[in-house]
């Protein structure tokens, strides 16, 4: 490896990094020492191509001292190599810095072939440096820490004009320097009592140094980490270094305002490549962009430092504001500047949406800087400004008052025809989350009356935008649009157009998938404007299936893998608004959704239980012809057998037995329950009990005790009883969510009140144990008596990719309450009681004696004289 080419190494080095990661140091105890010996001699004969490949694979090798979590193996496997590296480390870095030093003072500087490998060295050096000490500062480096950071001072303030005279020379002697600063701050962090005999000499370096640097993005690394340390320091106990006179001024004019004033780099990403412009500034992934750590290095010092901090940069927002008066067009990065300082340096309010600021006064800084560039008419010139007016009244929203901010609203309408990608992108997401702004009670601000009557228009601009280049699939526009149908009152007037705007970019976008959170935001949009729409018209039905249809039918028959969840929740949604019967369409699709095949993806199986539930409830005639029933029976047992999709089982299973008369299921119900036990015999899971305990209190309200205990009876004798004991009565308890729990407590009381089973004298015990267990469930919160431990999902059921499944949130099913007349269970347990225990008194409260527990005999006592009911 030594020997061969710089390009062949790096990648030699990083294919022993690979290795070590596994088998460094415990499987491979010779490679270390390999390591120093041949470093060692390398460094006799000054071969800084060896010593460099040595160094960049030991590099490699310590990365995981800094990414793992510190355990007492890393800190051994860390001892190890301290033990062993540190000390040639130190000899190889101030043999290094000896060279250096020789060949910067010999006449001209010494040459730049010369140095450059001698910088390289050094830099791998500070990073190995960088990785031996991330964890905790070992003793040798503490001994040593003189020799480093006198060092790394040095890289910081001495200038290496024959170097630096070109580019790349430059861009080494940064790459050693960021470097240096990322330890500084290490030590800063981690070890600042150690360090703090460094620090005022650091500072002063570091900010010297920043000073000095150019706005060229060659030197944007260095800039970030220096002004990254300068943070650090700002936020610690030595403060103080900022406290003098002048010095926080000179940040602000010489360090802060240069970096945050637009460059050139940030306008061609404007234009060239808005989807990482917006991530950056407005979705905050801009952490080592000069703009974002000069905001942090002022607000570090404001922790501090507040009052002086706010006048200052008052101050210097309303000279760069004063620039762009002077002269608008050449200056308008002036005003730029002043904008994002503002919204830049917002403080946002712990937990909550609400923005404010201490530098200007939001109001009128609104009126004055901002509704000047919303109100202008051409909506191209200078974008950046727009952009940054839009970001501002984005960021502000829930400050600006309601009259002000609506009679802009024709304007962020008129935005969505900018040219620009961003601009378009920021007024979309202006015009959504002003949709979102909640008044104090949580009541929202803008209201359906508020926009509905510009929907026409804003919505005509919304899918106009969508056809400028870049933006097909823009996924702000589309997130604006959902949120325009959300709140709007949907007529069949602005219905029209939309889902015909929908389902022409649907098309498009079946073609070739590529945007997944457009895509969510689209099948949203359709699902909300078929919900919204179709429940306010009934008449607009078949006109969206008509619209919808041939889409939907696209993407079964090309085999749409990532949308087909999606076709099916949208058609169950569908399903479920017409009244039968249903039409022979969705009667093809029905045969389709019976078909084993369908099933295979599991992805596709919670959107395919959605839909054929809606056929369950409004086709439960066509599900009784022609054997459907039988292979509905089949999807159930098919999905029962699996403790991953068990839960949907349950789900076809409860809207077969709430959908069908028991004459036509009772034949089936004997191959049920084989199906049931079978799966409790092999796999009781903690959630497998819960949802047959659930199904077997929905099939007694629908069909009552007699035909619940007969049933499972007829598979085995007297099972009903081992069922109810072994299974029913510890899982009640267990049940959560409010019709559940209501649904379970009501079948319980009816089985213990009006089943002969339970009724009869031997069973008292057992009537007894479900008495508690309805008492637990009905009178403990649900932290008290619900400890379940996360069940481990069966990896082989999940190998390979899968598509995953989204759930649409407009098309959710609604939950219904079989029991809608009953609205209290803990009335109807006690009035059962009551009315049973009047027919043999004296008998129950012996019972109840025997077998509930204390503290639910106090409840079941506390509940009578709720209710004022007797148990005699």
């Amino acid at each position: 490896m030594l020997s061969s080419s710089p390009r062949i190494q790096s990648q030699l080095s990083e294919a022993l990094a690979v290795i070590g990661k596994h088998d460094f140091p415990k499987s491979w105890p010779t490679l270390l020492p390999e390591l120093i010996s041949n470093l060692q001699k390398a460094a006799q004969s000054s071969d800084y191509a060896s010593i460099n490949g040595i160094l960049g694979t030991a590099n490699s090798i310590f990365k995981k001292f800094r990414y793992q979590y510190k355990t007492n193996d890393l800190l051994l496997d860390l001892k190890y190599c301290l033990d062993n590296f540190a000390a040639p480390l130190l000899d190889i870095f101030l043999k290094t810095a000896s060279l250096i030093d020789s060949t910067a003072s010999s006449p001209g500087g010494g040459s730049p072939a010369t140095l450059q490998p001698l910088f390289e060295s050094q830099r791998l050096c500070c990073r190995i440096f960088y990785s031996l000490n991330f964890q905790e500062l070992p003793e040798f480096f503490e001994d040593h820490m003189k020799e480093w950071m006198g060092e790394f001072r040095k890289y910081l303030t001495t200038n290496y004009p024959s170097l630096e005279s070109s580019g790349d020379g430059l861009a080494l002697v940064d790459q050693l320097r960021a470097a240096v600063c990322e330890n500084i701050s290490l030590y800063m962090e981690k070890n600042e009592e150690e360090f703090q005999g460094y620090l005022n000499d650091f500072a002063s370096a570091v900010w010297s140094l920043l000073t000095n640097v150019s706005q060229s993005s060659s030197r944007d690394k260095l800039a970030v980490t220096a002004m990254k340390f300068l943070t650090t320091v700002s936020t610690s106990v030595h403060h103080t270094l900022f406290a003098s006179e002048g010095v926080i001024p000179q940040i602000c004019q010489s360090i802060v305002i240069p970096n945050v004033r637009l460059r050139d780099e940030d306008e061609e990403l404007f234009e060239m490549n808005y989807i990482e412009f917006i991530r950056r500034d407005m979705e905050g992934s801009d952490l080592d962009t000069r703009r974002r750590i000069a905001c942090e290095l002022l607000k570090g010092i404001a922790t501090n430092y507040k009052k002086q901090v706010t006048d200052i940069v008052s101050l210097q927002i309303q000279n760069l504001l004063s620039s762009f008066a002077a002269n608008p067009s050449a200056n308008w990065k002036d005003k730029d500047c002043a904008i994002y300082l503002v919204v830049s340096l917002a403080t946002k309010k712990a937990g909550g949406t609400l923005v404010s600021t201490d530098l200007v006064d939001v109001q009128s800084f609104f009126l004055s800087v901002i509704v000047p560039e919303l109100q202008s008419q051409d909506v191209n010139g200078f974008p950046m400004l727009k952009a940054g007016a839009l970001k501002f009244f984005t960021t502000f929203r829930g400050l600006i008052q309601k009259p002000v901010a609506f009679q802009l609203f024709p304007d962020l309408v008129r935005f969505l025809g900018a040219e620009s990608n961003v601009v378009h992108s920021y007024a979309a997401s202006c015009i959504e989350k002003l949709l979102l702004v909640k008044d104090e009670g949580g009541k929202a601000r803008y209201t359906s009356a508020d926009i509905t009557p510009c929907v026409p228009v804003l919505m005509n601009n919304l899918f106009n935008s969508l056809k400028f280049p870049e933006s097909e699939e823009n996924q702000y526009i589309m997130k604006c649009i959902l949120r325009v149908l959300a709140v709007a009152d949907i007529s069949s007037e602005i219905a029209g157009p939309c889902i015909a705007g929908l389902t022409s970019i649907l098309n498009e976008v079946c073609k070739n998938p590529r945007n997944p959170i457009f895509n969510h935001y689209l099948f949203e949009s359709v699902a909300i404007l078929i919900r919204r729409a179709c429940e306010r018209d009934a008449s607009l039905i078949s006109a969206f299936e008509g619209s919808l249809f041939p889409s939907l039918q696209t993407i079964l028959a090309n085999d749409v893998t990532e949308f087909l969840p999606y076709a099916f929740q949208l058609l169950a949604q569908l399903v479920e608004l017409n009244k039968p019967p249903i039409s022979p369409s969705y009667m093809q699709i029905f045969v389709l959704l019976l078909s084993p095949d369908s099933w295979r993806r599991s992805s596709n199986v919670p959107a395919l239980v959605r839909l054929l539930q809606a056929f369950l409830q409004k086709a439960p005639n066509e599900v009784n012809q022609e054997g459907r029933l039988n292979q509905v029976l089949g999807i159930f047992n098919m999905l029962v057998s699996s403790a991953s999709s068990d839960e949907q089982g349950f789900y076809v299973l409860n809207t077969v037995i709430e959908n069908l008369e028991y004459g036509v299921i009772s034949p089936y119900m004997g191959n049920i329950w084989n199906v049931l036990f079978m799966r409790l015999q092999n796999n009781r899971t903690v959630k497998f009990q819960k949802s047959l305990v659930i199904f077997m209190s929905l099939f007694l309200i629908k069909h009552g005790a007699t035909n619940l205990v007969d049933t499972m009876n007829a598979v085995q004798d007297n099972i009903f009883l081992v069922i109810l004991e072994q299974f029913w009565i510890p899982n009640l308890k267990l049940i959560t969510g409010a019709i559940e729990l209501k649904l379970t407590a009501v079948a319980s009381t009816r089985l213990i009140c009006e089943s002969p089973v339970l009724l009869d004298p031997a069973a008292a015990r057992l009537w007894g144990k479900m008495l508690d267990s309805i008492v637990t469930l009905l009178s403990r919160p649900e932290q008290d008596r619900v400890e379940e431990e996360p069940e481990m999902p069966d990896i082989a059921e999940n190998v390979g990719y899968t598509a995953t499944f989204v759930k649409l949130y407009n098309a959710g099913k609604r939950e219904e309450d079989p029991l809608t007349d009953l609205k209290d269970p803990k009335q109807f347990l006690v009035a059962s009681l009551a009315k049973l225990s009047a027919l043999t008194p004296g008998r129950y409260p012996q019972i109840i004696n025997e077998n509930l527990e204390p503290a639910n005999q106090a409840a079941l006592l506390q509940l009578c004289g709720i209710y004022n009911c007797q148990i005699v």
